[in-house]
C-alpha cells in the first residue's frame, strides 16, 4: 500500500500483520478521495476523524493532502502498532492523536470533526452504530463530510444522516454522507 497523492505521494505505508483488519485497497482509496476532493476543494486545515483505522492510510492519505489533524481510533493492538510507525515515517507526530479502544466508547466531542472516515469490518452494522452515536454526541457538524467504507450490498440507514453520494468499487461501496437539515 502506498500514499496516493499530496507531500507524502508513493510512500509506502505498513499494514497491520495478521487478518484481523482488511486494508483499504489503493483503488478504493483513490476512488474515495476523488469523490471528496470533488465536494470538499481542498483537505487544507481540516481536522479528520479516521475510525476502524486498520492501518490508517485513510487519515494518512488526508494527511498528505493537506489536512490539519486526525485522530486515529482503532482498537486492535497490532493495527495500532502499524498506526504508529506510519505517523512517524512520516513525521507526523504533531498532526495526530492514536486512540486504542473501541470506536462505540468515544465520549462526547468538543467540537465537530470537517472529515469523518469510517471503514468498519464488513457485515456488522458497526459503521451505522458508530455514526448514530457520533451524531448524538457532537461529532458531526452541519459542515462535516462522513465517508463510510461497507460491502457492496451493504445497506445504510442512520436517522440523523442522509446519503449525498455511493459509488461500487470492486467489492466495496463507497458512502457519502452529510447531516440532514
Amino acid at each position: 500500500m502506498r500514499i496516493i497523492a499530496g507531500d507524502w505521494r508513493g510512500r509506502k505505508i505498513v499494514a497491520p500483520r495478521g487478518d484481523l483488519t482488511r486494508p483499504t485497497s489503493d483503488r478504493t482509496r483513490e476512488t474515495l478521495f476523488s469523490m471528496l476532493a470533488s465536494r470538499l476543494g481542498s483537505f487544507d486545515d481540516i481536522s479528520v476523524v479516521d475510525l476502524f483505522a486498520g492501518s490508517g492510510a485513510l487519515g494518512l492519505e488526508a494527511l498528505s493532502r493537506g489536512a490539519a489533524s486526525c485522530l486515529f481510533v482503532e482498537q486492535e493492538s497490532e493495527a495500532v502498532k502499524a498506526i504508529r510507525a506510519n505517523i512517524d515515517t512520516f513525521d507526523a507526530r504533531t498532526r495526530t492523536q492514536v486512540q486504542q479502544g473501541s470506536v462505540m466508547a468515544l465520549p462526547p466531542a468538543k467540537m465537530p470533526h470537517d472529515l469523518i472516515l469510517l471503514d468498519p469490518p464488513y457485515d456488522t452494522g458497526a459503521g451505522q452504530v458508530a455514526l448514530d452515536r457520533m451524531s448524538r454526541l457532537g461529532w458531526i457538524g452541519s459542515a462535516s463530510w462522513i465517508a463510510l467504507e461497507t460491502r457492496k450490498d451493504e445497506g445504510i440507514a442512520v436517522k440523523a444522516l442522509e446519503i449525498e453520494s455511493e459509488r461500487v468499487v470492486g467489492k466495496a461501496k463507497l458512502t457519502l454522507l452529510r447531516l440532514k437539515d
